[in-house]
């Protein structure tokens, strides 16, 4: 099977941040910066969070006032300093693209197009997209407003209501090799509370068994890795349109080095066909 992108892959806000000392974690930059190389496509989420922190080390305090208001804010600041970062640790042979997206985008065919196009110029000259939702310039009232009607006149919308969800999609816009989702934990658990239970694989002949199974294995899922996020359950429901083209996905966690989860000796739940 032909692929047209090696790897499309996703880190969520917080695997950004040092907890501690609430700053950017920048080995967490670092050790990506070493690993990433043009043929990949990278999804970062961590706008808002870092406008977040940034907002309060200059001023002392955080923004007050609607909620909606308060993200643009946060993540127009924290854009640049989040593809700055990306910049200062990606090696210097390397060119560095900031894609910001939309659900419009992405339910617009010409729009699709005319990224997808973009996306797959990169490898050639030398470039890694680094793309995020354009959180700055969406908000959550519009949004809903624009989905509600995409359901009513097409019956379906791709919302992109996480990055998950954004580089799941982008995966299928480029046929990618390789999808890696990295989350808190080590992937999808039967119960959050027992380590015991991580499911390493779901398989299967073929795209339509895999998918089966992947239906049975979203009963077992509960509860997400920390609060706000969408869980296990919603992830395995964006990845089913890239396991149905070929592409092989792997959820893991951000602690693990992006090459030991590609290799496989990271823990791991990997889906995929047989």
């Amino acid at each position: 099977m032909k692929f047209d992108i090696d790897l499309v892959g996703k880190i969520g806000s917080m695997a950004l941040i040092d907890k501690e000392h609430s700053d950017i974690d920048y080995n967490k930059f670092a050790r990506l910066g070493r690993q990433l190389r043009p043929g990949m496509i990278w999804v970062s989420s961590g706008a808002t969070e870092i406008g977040r922190l940034d907002y309060i080390r200059r001023t002392g305090e955080e923004l007050t006032g609607n909620i909606d208001d308060v993200k643009t804010d946060y993540a127009a600041q924290g854009q640049a300093i989040l593809m700055q970062t990306y910049r200062n640790f990606i090696s210097e042979k390397y060119g560095v693209k900031q894609v910001l997206v939309e659900h419009y985008h992405f339910n617009d065919k010409s729009k699709r197009e005319h990224i997808k196009e973009m996306l797959l110029r990169c490898p050639a000259q030398n470039t890694i997209p680094i793309i995020n939702y354009n959180d700055a310039v969406s908000y959550e009232e519009n949004r809903k407003m624009e989905i509600r009607e995409l359901l009513k006149t097409k019956g379906y919308a791709v919302e992109l209501v996480d990055n998950d969800e954004t580089a799941s999609q982008i995966a299928c816009l480029v046929k990618s090799r390789l999808l890696v989702i990295l989350t808190g934990l080590d992937g999808i658990y039967k119960n959050l509370s027992d380590p015991s239970s991580l499911i390493k694989e779901i398989s299967g002949a073929n795209a339509d068994e895999v998918i089966r199974n992947i239906e049975y294995t979203k009963t077992l899922c509960n509860g997400a890795s920390r609060k706000g996020a969408n869980g296990a359950f919603a992830k395995l429901e964006y990845i089913k349109p890239c396991v149905m083209q070929g592409t092989k996905v792997i959820i893991a966690s951000s602690k693990y080095d992006l090459q030991d989860i590609i290799d496989g000796s990271a823990p791991s739940t990997t889906v995929a066909v047989r």
